[in-house]
């Protein structure tokens, strides 16, 4: 009755169902990971932007890769801006996806170190290999609250060309390049400045990350099992319209439910 499943081409569905069913279900755990990962670096977020600011020397030192636990930790610095050394930091947008600039400038502290602070966004010139116009860091000792973050890398930003590039232009915020032209140790990753707000609005401070969206992957995990648990169902279905219509080509009556009586 089921011997046509021993055919060639029923063998090869069969077995293409066989492997779909646990590549489908893997793709909804991936989707289910990802759910996972975004919950957990929303709480990450969360936590630390609520934190009680701490010294940035707490945290971080010249060389310094930031760990993960310590992303967006609400940091403070005191010291004087170095403007000399100051660069923009391009293709940035503000939070109308504006495309401008970032302004970075180091702040060199009490012990001659220096941090680097990323003051906020500013609008492209029309030439875009011209510096565009900054508004001037505060002069004297400042002291700046903001969101410490990790060096950007050619492999964390998908960015790989960065060669020329006006002067006084960069592609990525990265400690150690830019004690390289400065000549003095810098603290591992950057602040992005929160407080104080700037005179006049410019440079744009840069909004809190968003930590309060999910994304859609878990309605994606959950649409990727339903679709694992539907293949062996249409299996069965394709089975008996197989085994119906050969009957029929067959002239045989398809066989009727047994009809049940009472005793």
């Amino acid at each position: 009755m089921y011997r046509f499943l021993l055919s060639r081409q029923w063998v090869i569905l069969t077995l293409v169902s066989l492997v779909l069913i646990p590549v489908i279900v893997e793709l909804g755990f991936w989707q289910l990971h990802r759910h996972q990962h975004r919950v957990a670096q929303n709480k990450l977020i969360a936590d630390n932007l609520s934190a009680r600011p701490v010294p940035v020397t707490e945290l971080t030192s010249p060389g310094n890769t930031v760990p993960r636990a310590d992303y967006w930790r609400r940091v403070t610095a005191t010291g004087t801006y170095d403007t000399a050394h100051e660069v923009v930091v391009r293709r940035r947008t503000n939070a109308d996806d504006r495309v401008g600039f970032h302004v970075l400038t180091p702040l060199v502290l009490a012990d001659g170190r220096a941090v680097l602070v990323n003051r906020g966004w500013v609008p492209a010139a029309a030439d875009q290999a011209a510096f565009p116009e900054v508004p001037p860091a505060p002069k004297g000792e400042v002291n700046v609250t903001g969101r410490l973050m990790a060096d950007q890398t050619t492999g964390s930003s998908g960015i790989k060309d960065l060669s020329g590039l006006p002067p006084r232009q960069i592609m990525l915020i990265n400690s150690g390049q830019q004690a390289k032209s400065l000549g003095r140790p810098v603290l591992g990753g950057y602040l992005e400045q929160t407080a104080p707000e700037p005179a006049g609005g410019s440079p744009e401070l840069i909004p809190d990350p968003d930590h309060d969206s999910i994304g859609p992957h878990m309605a994606y995990a959950v649409q990727w099992w339903l679709f694992g648990a539907g293949v062996p169902v249409g299996w069965g279905i394709l089975v008996r319209r197989e085994k119906r219509d050969r009957a029929a080509a067959a002239g045989e009556p398809e066989a009727a439910e047994p009809v049940t009586t009472a005793a």
